[in-house]
């Protein structure tokens, strides 16, 4: 089955974010980051989503977060789809920490579910398509709005939404240039999307 073993994020100071998701998040290799320059204005057209078990583990996140240097964008509250708060780290990637229930069940865990990879997309349909052709697999969709692709379990989710749409989600306007400062790592062969997103071969953890 199809896997993302890993994403790197572009930063023109790699220091300044390490921190945050290696201690705050705790995301290990799942997250790398590597120096870089290209220019790029406002939305970067992704972002990316930790879900957890209930409210007390996403205030402890984004508390975390704030601290190692991110800021707010939408803070923690509950909404019809659960809980959940929104920040952008020092590299201007926007982060989402949610969880679909309303109320604690116990203590703070820690323990993040899921890391989800959502790809602010021109044409949802025909990115499914492309991403179809490619081998992937549906796991749930809902028309030309939203797709999420079957993955290998602990790793990282794709998930396809409309840019505005997702803009709208981080609580960012859609607007933006440049590069997407981000390539995605996994076992598929090197490749380009039609959104202009960079897919690379696995590399050897550390690098």
């Amino acid at each position: 089955m199809f896997s993302i073993e890993f994403i790197t994020l572009e930063a023109a100071d790699p220091a300044a974010v390490t921190g945050l998701y290696t201690d705050a998040f705790g995301l290990g290799d799942r997250i790398r980051v590597r120096a870089s320059e290209e220019p790029t204005t406002g939305f970067r057209g992704f972002t990316l989503s930790l879900t957890v078990s209930q409210p007390a583990t996403v205030n402890s996140l984004i508390g975390a977060a704030l601290d190692a240097g991110a800021t707010s964008l939408k803070p923690a509250a509950k909404s019809f789809w659960g809980y959940g708060g929104v920040v952008q780290a020092p590299d201007g990637a926007i982060w989402k920490v949610a969880t679909s229930e309303k109320k604690d069940t116990g203590p703070d865990t820690g323990k993040i579910d899921d890391v989800v990879l959502l790809l602010g997309v021109a044409d949802v349909a025909a990115s499914k398509k492309f991403y179809l052709d490619r081998g992937l697999t549906v796991a749930k969709s809902f028309g030309r709005k939203y797709v999420e692709f079957a993955t290998e379990p602990g790793s990282v989710k794709l998930a396809l939404y409309g840019r505005r749409a997702l803009a709208k989600d981080a609580g960012v306007s859609p607007d933006g240039t440049g590069s997407h400062r981000i390539a995605i790592g996994g076992d598929a062969a090197p490749f380009t999307d039609p959104d202009g997103f960079a897919w690379e071969s696995r590399v050897p953890a550390g690098r």
